[in-house]
This record gives structure tokens, C-alpha cells and sequence, in this order.
């Protein structure tokens, strides 16, 4: 029990750490506090030090990326809590660190911390390569708004024609701006003939005037955009190396509509390979903040909004919903119909993705694959559901109906 184990509260800074340790038995006034410092030795000391004190628990506050190397250093040797700073605020003006580091050991023993979920070190290690390669998604599509910029600049109209500016067509032109070709003659001459421009509009959209300083510029962007790729490449196939025991688990992912075998990573990575953090579906819905908050007071709930929950897989969701909404003859396209009339559209996205959700955790948890029964030719259930509300519909516009199959 709690209460016979010695228990510690770190409150965690960059440089110091400030420690308590105490029993729920012992009055306050006795309870041990001690700083220790945060470098790697001073770690050392404080998980010896700990041990000598009889510690069997451990609660720290998660304060920004500062908790990570005192985490990696109790790790294995202590039961450890990564408690929200929210849920440890301390009333202002009666704020020191022991007395933050008291609040945690109190709250740990009363039930009263909001405990972040930490996963296993090599699941923490796929976040981290995850996560990095969406950085460098995010820093190739700021490196396209900047070239586009540069080329409005320069009065040229290429992202007006071509679908893709950094596609193949769109780079070769633009390797050869930055070199200083002004003939657009011969940079329409660069297009792939598979592009869907004449050349004369073409041409036309190219007419513009570049000086150096803009080609300088251009050039520059140009070279990074190589370094993100071929970046995004290599961490691609470290990835892929390092899943590649699971890669049933994302095999199984990909075939959801929505998803791909890069999402299916990511989602692996946040989740688990068999999502065995969350023991149910609505466990895992409310950790990714996909299914409607409550904020009650006096039986009324002032707000049903959405809690924060994991930013990483609500993104992932948001964008696997619109990409399955737009599947033709999916389950989640026909869901996304049938809700958008009566929640609009933003609403209805959270609710394909709190359904997408359920399947993932579905196809982790379970080990099962998916099966689509959004076609009405596929899913028997639905034709009859669809037929008996269109005889309903056409009785109450008052018409006798008879339905025959065809042959």
C-alpha cells in the first residue's frame, strides 16, 4: 500500500532538482528534502540516494523536455509518475520549489495527479524518429511557401500552371532559373509532356523578371530542399528498419481507408503495436481527445468540447478523416454524408475520426484486419436499410410502393 511506502516528489528545472521524500503516516515537518543538481552524475547520486532512503515510488512533474534525462536515470529502479504540471499548480505567491515538490507527494498519495502515459524505451525511440521526419515534412511544405513567394516577387506564375511546384516538372524549371536561363522557350522545353499546360500558357506564366539576388535566394532554397529529401529518405528507411518486427501490425494499419504505410507508422509508434496501454476503446479516445470533454458544475456541463489529449494523433486522425471521407464507396465516406447534414462539416470529421480511431485500436489490439462494408453492393445491411427508407419516403409523399428485385 501507498501509505507504507516511502514515496518521492521531484520538481524538475533545468539546473537543480528539488526532492522530497515522506511516508503519509509522517507529519510534513518530517519529511526528508534535498537538491540535487541535474547533470548526469548528479543523477547518479540522486538514484543512490534514493535507494538508501527506502523508495519504492517516484512522481515528477513533465516541466518541458527537462524530465527525459532524470526519467532515463530512475528508469528500471523505481516505479516513476510523470505527473501534468497542471494538475500540481501551486497557489501564487506561496510558490517554492520543496513546496511543489510536497504538493506532488501529497496529490500522488491522495489519487489527486493527472499521470501522463510514458511508453517503453524503444516505443519512445519510434516517437522520436516519427515525429522528426514530420518535422522535416512541415520544413519542406515553409520551404515551398517560400519559393512561391520568391517567384510572385519575380513576377513568375509557375504555381498558377503546374499542380505540383516542387514536382518534377516544376524543379527542373526552377534549376534552371536559378542558373540563370531566362528563355522560357526553353524552360517550357524542361515540362514533362505529361503536364496538362500548352506551352504557350506555359510559356506565358514564366515571363517574368528574376535578378540575382532573387536567383541567390532561390538557389539557396533549392539546396535545402535537397538536404530535407534526402533527409526524409534516410529517416524513412530507419524507420522502416527499426518497425520492421511489427510490420504486420502496420500492413494490417494500411489497408484502412485513410491511412498509408507512413501514417501506419506513426500511429504504431504513438499507440503501440498492440495498444496495450488502453485496455478499451473509450480509454484510448479519451487519451487522443477524440471523444466529447465534460465540464460539469451543478449537474449542468458548461462545455462537451474536445480535451487536448495526444496533439500527434489527433493530427494523424484530422487527416486520415478527410482522406477516408473522400474514398469512394468506404464506410467512413457514407458516415461522413450521413453526419455532415446535422453536425456540419468540421464536426462530422471529429466524428469519422473518433470512429477511425475504434478500427485502430480494433486492428492493434485485436490483431484483426479490416474489412469494408461501406460498398451498399457489399453490405447487405445497409442496402436493406437504404430501401426501407426510401419505401418510408415515397409512402409519406403518397405513393403505393412495391419493391421487386431486378433480374
Amino acid at each position: 500500500m501507498r501509505s507504507a511506502e516511502k514515496v518521492a516528489g521531484i520538481d524538475v528545472h533545468k539546473m537543480m532538482l528539488a526532492v522530497v521524500v515522506g511516508r503519509s503516516e509522517q507529519a510534513e515537518k518530517e519529511w526528508i528534502r534535498r537538491k540535487f543538481g541535474a547533470t548526469r552524475r548528479e543523477l547518479e547520486h540522486l538514484k543512490a540516494w534514493l535507494a538508501e532512503q527506502g523508495v519504492q515510488e517516484i512522481a515528477m512533474e513533465s516541466t518541458a523536455q527537462y524530465w527525459k534525462p532524470v526519467w532515463l536515470a530512475l528508469e528500471g529502479h523505481f516505479e516513476l509518475h510523470l505527473a501534468q504540471a497542471r494538475s500540481n499548480t501551486g497557489p501564487k505567491g506561496r510558490k517554492t520549489d520543496f513546496r511543489d515538490a510536497v504538493r506532488i507527494v501529497k496529490r500522488l498519495l491522495a489519487d489527486d495527479l493527472t499521470l501522463s502515459y510514458v511508453p517503453e524505451p524503444e516505443q519512445r525511440r519510434w516517437r522520436m524518429l516519427t515525429r522528426g521526419k514530420h518535422q522535416l515534412t512541415r520544413e519542406r511544405k515553409r520551404l515551398h511557401s517560400q519559393i512561391e513567394a520568391l517567384l510572385e516577387e519575380g513576377q513568375i506564375k509557375l504555381s498558377s500552371v503546374v499542380s505540383d511546384l516542387l514536382g518534377v516538372s516544376g524543379y527542373r524549371i526552377l534549376r534552371a532559373l536559378e542558373k540563370g536561363e531566362s528563355d522560357v522557350v526553353k524552360l517550357a522545353e524542361l515540362a514533362d509532356p505529361r503536364l496538362r499546360v500548352s506551352p504557350q500558357k506555359l510559356q506565358e506564366a514564366l515571363y517574368g523578371q528574376m535578378h540575382e539576388q532573387h536567383r541567390v535566394l532561390l538557389r539557396l532554397f533549392l539546396d535545402r530542399l535537397d538536404l530535407v529529401e534526402r533527409q526524409m529518405t534516410e529517416l524513412a528507411k530507419v524507420i522502416m528498419e527499426a518497425m520492421q518486427v511489427h510490420q504486420q501490425a502496420i500492413t494490417r494499419l494500411s489497408l484502412v481507408p485513410g491511412l498509408g504505410i507512413d501514417s501506419a507508422h506513426q500511429m504504431v509508434a504513438e499507440l503501440g503495436p498492440e495498444a496495450a496501454a488502453f485496455p478499451s476503446i473509450p480509454q484510448c479516445c479519451s487519451w487522443v481527445g477524440v471523444c466529447p470533454g465534460r465540464q460539469e458544475s451543478a449537474g449542468i456541463s458548461e462545455s462537451n468540447r474536445c480535451p487536448k489529449g495526444n496533439r500527434t494523433m489527433r493530427r494523424l486522425l484530422n487527416q486520415a478523416a478527410w482522406a477516408a471521407a473522400k474514398t469512394k464507396d468506404s464506410h467512413f465516406q457514407h458516415l461522413f454524408r450521413r453526419l455532415v447534414p446535422r453536425l456540419g462539416i468540421k464536426k462530422a470529421i471529429v466524428a469519422v475520426a473518433h470512429h477511425l480511431l475504434k478500427v485502430v485500436w480494433k486492428i492493434l489490439h485485436d490483431k484483426v484486419d479490416y474489412k469494408e462494408f461501406g460498398s451498399l453492393a457489399a453490405n447487405e445491411r445497409a442496402r436493406n436499410h437504404r430501401k426501407q427508407k426510401l419505401v418510408r419516403e415515397l409512402k409519406r409523399l403518397g405513393y403505393t410502393v412495391q419493391v421487386n428485385p431486378a433480374a
